[in-house]
Protein backbone atom coordinates (compact mmCIF):
# COMPACT_ATOMS: atom_id res chain seq x y z
CA UNK A 1 0.00 0.00 0.00
CA UNK A 2 1.43 3.24 -0.80
CA UNK A 3 0.48 4.39 2.82
CA UNK A 4 2.65 2.29 4.25
CA UNK A 5 5.69 3.95 1.80
CA UNK A 6 4.22 7.34 3.02
CA UNK A 7 4.37 6.52 6.07
CA UNK A 8 7.67 5.20 6.39
CA UNK A 9 8.78 8.13 4.61
CA UNK A 10 7.40 10.53 6.56
CA UNK A 11 9.01 8.92 9.67
CA UNK A 12 12.38 9.74 7.79
CA UNK A 13 11.83 13.23 6.45
CA UNK A 14 10.70 14.71 9.63
CA UNK A 15 14.01 13.68 11.36
CA UNK A 16 15.75 16.11 8.96
CA UNK A 17 13.66 18.44 8.10
CA UNK A 18 13.31 22.38 8.79
CA UNK A 19 15.70 22.03 11.99
CA UNK A 20 19.27 22.11 10.79
CA UNK A 21 19.01 25.48 11.19
CA UNK A 22 16.71 28.61 9.65
CA UNK A 23 16.93 32.38 9.69
CA UNK A 24 14.25 34.70 8.33
CA UNK A 25 11.65 37.74 8.27
CA UNK A 26 8.61 38.90 6.72
CA UNK A 27 10.20 38.85 3.43
CA UNK A 28 9.91 35.70 3.23
CA UNK A 29 13.84 34.99 2.76
CA UNK A 30 15.81 32.24 4.50
CA UNK A 31 19.22 31.60 4.99
CA UNK A 32 21.56 29.07 6.89
CA UNK A 33 21.79 30.35 10.71
CA UNK A 34 24.34 29.11 13.49
CA UNK A 35 22.73 25.45 13.23
CA UNK A 36 21.89 22.68 15.81
CA UNK A 37 25.25 23.16 17.73
CA UNK A 38 26.26 25.78 20.61
CA UNK A 39 29.10 27.92 19.86
CA UNK A 40 32.03 27.61 21.92
CA UNK A 41 31.47 30.55 24.29
CA UNK A 42 32.09 31.61 27.42
CA UNK A 43 28.70 31.63 30.03
CA UNK A 44 27.56 35.51 30.15
CA UNK A 45 27.20 36.34 33.83
CA UNK A 46 24.22 34.71 35.56
CA UNK A 47 22.54 38.65 35.77
CA UNK A 48 23.10 41.87 35.33
CA UNK A 49 21.85 45.20 37.48
CA UNK A 50 18.31 45.74 37.84
CA UNK A 51 18.87 48.91 35.69
CA UNK A 52 20.09 47.24 33.02
CA UNK A 53 17.93 44.42 32.78
CA UNK A 54 15.14 46.69 32.81
CA UNK A 55 16.59 49.12 29.69
CA UNK A 56 17.72 45.51 27.82
CA UNK A 57 13.68 44.46 27.75
CA UNK A 58 12.58 47.81 27.04
CA UNK A 59 11.08 47.47 23.28
CA UNK A 60 12.85 48.78 20.72
CA UNK A 61 11.68 52.19 18.77
CA UNK A 62 9.03 51.73 16.45
CA UNK A 63 9.76 50.99 12.59
CA UNK A 64 13.19 48.33 14.38
CA UNK A 65 13.76 45.00 13.39
CA UNK A 66 13.66 42.24 15.82
CA UNK A 67 15.66 39.46 16.47
CA UNK A 68 14.01 36.51 17.86
CA UNK A 69 15.45 33.05 18.62
CA UNK A 70 13.29 29.26 18.64
CA UNK A 71 15.58 27.01 20.17
CA UNK A 72 13.95 23.47 19.87
CA UNK A 73 14.69 20.86 21.70
CA UNK A 74 15.77 18.11 19.13
CA UNK A 75 15.87 17.80 15.17
CA UNK A 76 15.10 13.77 15.46
CA UNK A 77 11.90 14.71 16.94
CA UNK A 78 9.17 14.54 14.91
CA UNK A 79 7.04 17.02 17.33
CA UNK A 80 9.67 19.51 16.87
CA UNK A 81 10.44 19.69 13.99
CA UNK A 82 6.88 20.48 12.83
CA UNK A 83 6.99 23.18 15.43
CA UNK A 84 10.07 24.64 14.06
CA UNK A 85 8.82 24.42 10.68
CA UNK A 86 4.75 26.29 12.07
CA UNK A 87 7.13 28.60 13.86
CA UNK A 88 9.43 29.68 10.48
CA UNK A 89 5.88 29.68 8.33
CA UNK A 90 3.69 31.93 11.13
CA UNK A 91 7.06 34.59 11.85
CA UNK A 92 7.11 34.75 8.23
CA UNK A 93 3.76 37.17 8.40
CA UNK A 94 5.91 39.73 10.69
CA UNK A 95 8.11 42.26 8.69
CA UNK A 96 9.50 43.29 11.66
CA UNK A 97 10.61 39.97 13.39
CA UNK A 98 13.86 38.20 11.97
CA UNK A 99 13.61 34.52 13.26
CA UNK A 100 16.87 32.19 13.99
CA UNK A 101 15.71 28.53 15.03
CA UNK A 102 18.20 26.63 16.37
CA UNK A 103 18.44 22.95 18.03
CA UNK A 104 19.31 21.16 21.08
CA UNK A 105 19.22 17.50 19.49
CA UNK A 106 17.89 16.37 23.29
CA UNK A 107 21.39 16.95 24.88
CA UNK A 108 20.95 19.52 27.71
CA UNK A 109 24.21 20.60 27.41
CA UNK A 110 24.17 21.52 23.96
CA UNK A 111 20.56 23.54 24.73
CA UNK A 112 21.85 24.92 27.49
CA UNK A 113 25.08 26.84 25.62
CA UNK A 114 22.52 27.67 22.70
CA UNK A 115 20.36 29.40 25.69
CA UNK A 116 23.73 30.90 26.68
CA UNK A 117 24.50 32.15 23.33
CA UNK A 118 21.47 33.73 23.41
CA UNK A 119 22.67 35.96 25.45
CA UNK A 120 25.88 36.73 23.99
CA UNK A 121 24.05 37.44 20.89
CA UNK A 122 21.76 39.84 22.83
CA UNK A 123 18.34 38.77 20.90
CA UNK A 124 15.23 40.44 21.65
CA UNK A 125 13.15 37.49 22.21
CA UNK A 126 13.69 34.06 23.27
CA UNK A 127 11.10 31.28 22.23
CA UNK A 128 12.50 27.93 24.34
CA UNK A 129 11.26 24.28 24.11
CA UNK A 130 13.00 22.76 27.07
CA UNK A 131 14.47 19.35 26.68
CA UNK A 132 14.41 18.81 30.42
CA UNK A 133 12.68 21.74 32.27
CA UNK A 134 15.05 21.37 35.41
CA UNK A 135 18.12 21.25 32.89
CA UNK A 136 17.10 24.18 31.13
CA UNK A 137 15.50 26.13 33.69
CA UNK A 138 18.52 28.04 35.53
CA UNK A 139 19.48 28.96 32.00
CA UNK A 140 16.05 30.17 31.28
CA UNK A 141 16.27 32.43 34.43
CA UNK A 142 19.98 33.57 32.82
CA UNK A 143 18.15 35.23 29.94
CA UNK A 144 15.33 36.54 32.26
CA UNK A 145 17.93 38.36 34.32
CA UNK A 146 20.08 39.69 31.05
CA UNK A 147 16.70 41.78 30.56
CA UNK A 148 15.41 39.21 27.60
CA UNK A 149 12.05 38.46 27.53
CA UNK A 150 11.28 34.86 27.71
CA UNK A 151 8.52 32.66 26.47
CA UNK A 152 8.52 28.61 27.03
CA UNK A 153 6.68 26.25 24.91
CA UNK A 154 6.04 22.60 24.57
CA UNK A 155 6.83 22.44 27.51
CA UNK A 156 6.17 25.42 30.07
CA UNK A 157 9.11 25.64 32.28
CA UNK A 158 7.77 26.03 35.85
CA UNK A 159 8.93 27.50 39.20
CA UNK A 160 9.26 24.44 40.50
CA UNK A 161 11.80 23.86 37.41
CA UNK A 162 14.09 25.85 38.78
CA UNK A 163 13.69 25.55 42.57
CA UNK A 164 11.85 22.35 43.75
CA UNK A 165 9.72 24.24 46.16
CA UNK A 166 6.47 22.64 44.30
CA UNK A 167 5.47 26.01 42.84
CA UNK A 168 3.99 24.64 39.65
CA UNK A 169 3.32 28.79 38.34
CA UNK A 170 5.35 29.91 35.49
CA UNK A 171 8.74 30.57 35.94
CA UNK A 172 9.20 34.02 37.62
CA UNK A 173 9.40 36.27 34.49
CA UNK A 174 8.78 34.56 31.60
CA UNK A 175 5.43 33.98 29.50
CA UNK A 176 4.20 30.21 27.95
CA UNK A 177 2.11 28.93 25.22
CA UNK A 178 1.20 25.55 25.91
CA UNK A 179 -0.90 22.66 26.05
CA UNK A 180 -2.13 20.66 28.89
CA UNK A 181 -0.03 16.99 28.69
CA UNK A 182 -2.48 15.73 31.08
CA UNK A 183 -5.77 17.04 28.90
CA UNK A 184 -3.64 15.26 26.25
CA UNK A 185 -3.00 11.59 27.38
CA UNK A 186 -6.37 11.16 28.89
CA UNK A 187 -7.95 11.30 25.52
CA UNK A 188 -6.05 8.05 24.71
CA UNK A 189 -6.30 6.07 28.47
CA UNK A 190 -9.91 6.98 29.01
CA UNK A 191 -10.84 5.21 25.24
CA UNK A 192 -8.46 2.13 26.09
CA UNK A 193 -10.20 1.70 29.49
CA UNK A 194 -13.20 0.42 27.28
CA UNK A 195 -10.92 -1.34 24.46
CA UNK A 196 -7.77 -3.21 25.78
CA UNK A 197 -8.95 -6.14 26.33
CA UNK A 198 -9.21 -8.19 30.17
CA UNK A 199 -5.74 -9.22 31.41
CA UNK A 200 -4.42 -7.80 28.64
CA UNK A 201 -0.32 -7.09 28.28
CA UNK A 202 0.90 -3.92 27.92
CA UNK A 203 4.07 -1.41 26.88
CA UNK A 204 4.82 1.82 27.71
CA UNK A 205 7.08 4.07 25.92
CA UNK A 206 7.77 7.26 27.82
CA UNK A 207 9.42 10.65 27.10
CA UNK A 208 12.74 12.22 28.30
CA UNK A 209 13.24 12.30 32.14
CA UNK A 210 12.29 15.51 33.54
CA UNK A 211 10.51 16.64 30.80
CA UNK A 212 7.15 18.22 31.61
CA UNK A 213 5.09 16.90 29.22
CA UNK A 214 6.46 13.69 29.45
CA UNK A 215 5.82 13.20 33.30
CA UNK A 216 2.46 14.23 33.11
CA UNK A 217 1.32 12.37 30.59
CA UNK A 218 2.40 9.32 32.22
CA UNK A 219 0.91 9.80 35.45
CA UNK A 220 -2.62 10.68 33.08
CA UNK A 221 -2.52 7.33 32.29
CA UNK A 222 -2.14 6.18 36.02
CA UNK A 223 -5.22 8.16 36.61
CA UNK A 224 -7.46 7.41 33.76
CA UNK A 225 -6.59 4.04 32.80
CA UNK A 226 -4.27 1.95 35.28
CA UNK A 227 -5.82 3.04 38.26
CA UNK A 228 -8.79 1.39 36.58
CA UNK A 229 -7.94 -1.49 35.46
CA UNK A 230 -6.07 -3.36 37.75
CA UNK A 231 -6.13 -6.39 35.59
CA UNK A 232 -4.05 -4.98 33.29
CA UNK A 233 0.12 -5.87 33.44
CA UNK A 234 2.77 -3.44 32.45
CA UNK A 235 5.36 -5.97 30.63
CA UNK A 236 7.88 -3.68 29.49
CA UNK A 237 8.05 0.12 30.30
CA UNK A 238 11.11 2.35 29.66
CA UNK A 239 12.25 5.68 28.38
CA UNK A 240 12.69 6.46 24.55
CA UNK A 241 12.73 10.02 24.57
CA UNK A 242 10.17 10.47 21.86
CA UNK A 243 12.82 8.86 19.51
CA UNK A 244 11.48 6.48 16.72
CA UNK A 245 14.43 4.81 16.46
CA UNK A 246 14.99 4.11 20.44
CA UNK A 247 11.09 3.32 20.36
CA UNK A 248 12.42 0.40 17.32
CA UNK A 249 15.18 -0.84 19.47
CA UNK A 250 13.24 -1.69 22.48
CA UNK A 251 10.36 -2.99 20.49
CA UNK A 252 12.35 -5.74 19.22
CA UNK A 253 14.42 -6.50 22.14
CA UNK A 254 10.54 -6.71 23.73
CA UNK A 255 8.46 -9.33 21.34
CA UNK A 256 11.78 -11.30 21.94
CA UNK A 257 10.28 -12.55 25.14
CA UNK A 258 7.33 -14.18 23.19
CA UNK A 259 4.72 -12.65 25.29
CA UNK A 260 1.84 -10.90 23.00
CA UNK A 261 1.67 -7.41 23.63
CA UNK A 262 -1.97 -6.65 23.46
CA UNK A 263 -1.42 -2.44 23.90
CA UNK A 264 1.62 -0.07 22.83
CA UNK A 265 0.93 3.04 25.36
CA UNK A 266 2.94 5.75 23.53
CA UNK A 267 3.45 9.12 25.33
CA UNK A 268 4.21 10.53 21.88
CA UNK A 269 3.37 9.22 18.22
CA UNK A 270 6.80 9.13 17.36
CA UNK A 271 7.81 6.80 19.80
CA UNK A 272 4.55 4.85 18.45
CA UNK A 273 5.40 4.60 15.22
CA UNK A 274 8.75 3.55 15.77
CA UNK A 275 7.47 0.38 18.33
CA UNK A 276 4.67 -0.39 15.24
CA UNK A 277 7.68 -0.22 12.81
CA UNK A 278 9.27 -3.33 14.67
CA UNK A 279 6.24 -5.78 14.34
CA UNK A 280 4.74 -4.30 11.02
CA UNK A 281 5.69 -7.33 9.46
CA UNK A 282 4.90 -9.70 12.21
CA UNK A 283 2.59 -12.03 11.62
CA UNK A 284 1.57 -12.41 15.17
CA UNK A 285 0.78 -8.46 15.09
CA UNK A 286 -0.34 -7.73 11.49
CA UNK A 287 -2.62 -10.49 9.95
CA UNK A 288 -2.32 -11.19 6.37
CA UNK A 289 -5.14 -8.57 5.63
CA UNK A 290 -3.84 -5.65 6.83
CA UNK A 291 -6.06 -6.15 10.48
CA UNK A 292 -3.99 -5.99 13.79
CA UNK A 293 -4.31 -7.84 17.07
CA UNK A 294 -2.87 -5.08 19.10
CA UNK A 295 -3.73 -1.39 20.06
CA UNK A 296 -1.52 1.40 20.33
CA UNK A 297 -2.23 4.82 21.35
CA UNK A 298 -0.01 8.26 20.72
CA UNK A 299 -0.30 12.14 21.43
CA UNK A 300 0.49 14.95 19.11
CA UNK A 301 -1.43 14.52 15.91
CA UNK A 302 1.04 14.73 13.52
CA UNK A 303 0.69 14.06 9.72
CA UNK A 304 2.80 10.47 10.62
CA UNK A 305 0.42 9.42 13.23
CA UNK A 306 -2.73 10.63 11.12
CA UNK A 307 -1.79 7.79 8.08
CA UNK A 308 -0.70 5.27 10.70
CA UNK A 309 -4.79 5.88 11.81
CA UNK A 310 -5.79 5.69 8.45
CA UNK A 311 -3.57 2.30 8.06
CA UNK A 312 -5.42 0.64 10.89
CA UNK A 313 -1.82 0.40 13.11
CA UNK A 314 -2.70 3.45 15.83
CA UNK A 315 -5.83 3.69 17.64
CA UNK A 316 -5.98 7.14 18.34
CA UNK A 317 -4.06 10.09 19.13
CA UNK A 318 -4.55 13.75 20.59
CA UNK A 319 -3.64 16.63 18.39
CA UNK A 320 -1.37 19.31 19.73
CA UNK A 321 -1.34 21.31 16.77
CA UNK A 322 2.20 22.69 16.28
CA UNK A 323 0.59 25.42 13.74
CA UNK A 324 -1.80 26.67 16.98
CA UNK A 325 1.18 26.64 19.20
CA UNK A 326 3.19 28.55 16.67
CA UNK A 327 0.67 31.15 15.72
CA UNK A 328 0.12 31.79 18.95
CA UNK A 329 4.08 32.03 20.00
CA UNK A 330 4.31 34.55 17.41
CA UNK A 331 1.55 36.67 17.85
CA UNK A 332 2.49 37.17 21.48
CA UNK A 333 5.88 37.94 20.85
CA UNK A 334 4.97 40.34 18.28
CA UNK A 335 2.91 42.01 21.42
CA UNK A 336 5.68 41.94 23.75
CA UNK A 337 8.38 43.30 21.38
CA UNK A 338 6.09 46.30 20.27
CA UNK A 339 5.28 47.09 23.88
CA UNK A 340 1.07 45.94 23.91
CA UNK A 341 1.64 43.74 26.74
CA UNK A 342 4.35 41.93 29.32
CA UNK A 343 5.72 39.07 29.09
CA UNK A 344 4.90 37.78 32.17
CA UNK A 345 1.35 38.25 30.98
CA UNK A 346 1.65 35.77 28.04
CA UNK A 347 -0.41 32.71 29.48
CA UNK A 348 -2.25 30.47 26.92
CA UNK A 349 -3.08 27.31 25.83
CA UNK A 350 -3.90 24.84 22.81
CA UNK A 351 -6.81 21.69 22.97
CA UNK A 352 -6.40 18.12 22.33
CA UNK A 353 -8.85 17.17 20.45
CA UNK A 354 -8.90 13.27 19.89
CA UNK A 355 -8.37 11.69 16.16
CA UNK A 356 -9.69 8.23 15.51
CA UNK A 357 -10.85 6.39 12.60
CA UNK A 358 -13.88 8.16 12.70
CA UNK A 359 -12.45 11.65 11.84
CA UNK A 360 -9.30 11.06 10.51
CA UNK A 361 -9.63 12.01 7.00
CA UNK A 362 -10.21 15.42 7.83
CA UNK A 363 -6.97 16.12 9.74
CA UNK A 364 -5.65 14.38 6.90
CA UNK A 365 -6.96 16.96 4.58
CA UNK A 366 -6.04 19.85 6.46
CA UNK A 367 -1.50 18.47 6.16
CA UNK A 368 -3.10 17.81 2.32
CA UNK A 369 -3.92 21.49 2.13
CA UNK A 370 -0.40 22.30 4.01
CA UNK A 371 1.48 20.64 1.82
CA UNK A 372 2.87 17.86 4.60
CA UNK A 373 0.90 15.41 2.98
CA UNK A 374 0.55 14.84 -0.92
CA UNK A 375 -2.58 14.29 -2.17
CA UNK A 376 -1.85 11.72 -5.23
CA UNK A 377 0.49 9.16 -2.27
CA UNK A 378 -2.97 8.58 -0.70
CA UNK A 379 -4.60 6.30 -3.18
CA UNK A 380 -4.06 2.53 -2.75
Amino acid sequence: MKLKKLSAVLLSLAMVASMVGCSSNGGGDSAASTGGAAENTESTESAESTDEAQEKSTPAASGDTYRVCFVARASADTFAAWLTSEIKAAAAGYDNIELTCVSGEADDNTENGLLEDCITKEYDLVIVQSNNNAAQAPYVQKLVEAGIPVITTNPTTHQDDLDGSGDNSVLAGTGTVDADPVAQAQVGAERAVKEVPENANVVVLRGPSGNFHAEKRREAWDTYFFSQREDVTILYEDYANWNSDEALTLMEAWIQSGTHIDAIISMNDNMAAGAIEAIRQNPDYVNADGTTSFLAYGVDGTAQGCLLIKEGMLTCTALQSASDLAKKNMEYASKVLNGEMEVTAVDDYVDAPEINADNVDEYIQIYVDNGEISADQLGE
